[in-house]
């Protein structure tokens, strides 16, 4: 059985990017400051891969109603997620579609976009029952 699930719309600022650091432990320059960013030839500052990947549980959990059910969460990271200065930031939508196999096996195939562009590649989730 398959089923569509409603898109969200996260908005990411850089100053999520200096508590994520914080909180993660990575402090890496090319997240936080725009001249690093550039200098090492990315567009700009980048939101941590992993705070993407985090977007994408926190999508799953949301449509669970719970969290605790994710025992399986694995994608690429093909597009870094360019976060301007400023309030507005970034916008990073997620969907998916709920797939149950004939054992009762759910798996979430996610779609990760900023800008009309995939930022993880094949993204998916494993719930728990």
């Amino acid at each position: 059985m398959t089923t569509e699930l409603e898109p969200r719309t996260y908005r990411v600022t850089r100053a999520d990017l200096v508590a994520y650091a914080a909180a993660s432990g990575d402090p890496n320059p090319i997240h936080q400051d725009e001249d690093v960013a550039r200098a090492v030839g990315l567009p700009g500052v980048i939101a941590h891969g992993m705070y993407t990947l985090a977007l994408a549980a926190r999508y799953v959990d949301e449509w669970a109603g719970r969290s605790g059910r994710i025992v399986e969460l694995g994608a690429k990271f093909t597009r870094p997620v360019v976060v301007p200065a400023g309030e507005e930031g970034a916008e990073v939508s997620v969907s998916g579609v709920l797939h149950t196999d004939e054992d009762g096996v759910e798996t979430v195939a996610l779609t990760v976009t900023c800008d009309g562009q995939k930022v993880l590649g094949n993204p998916r989730a494993v719930l728990r029952a």
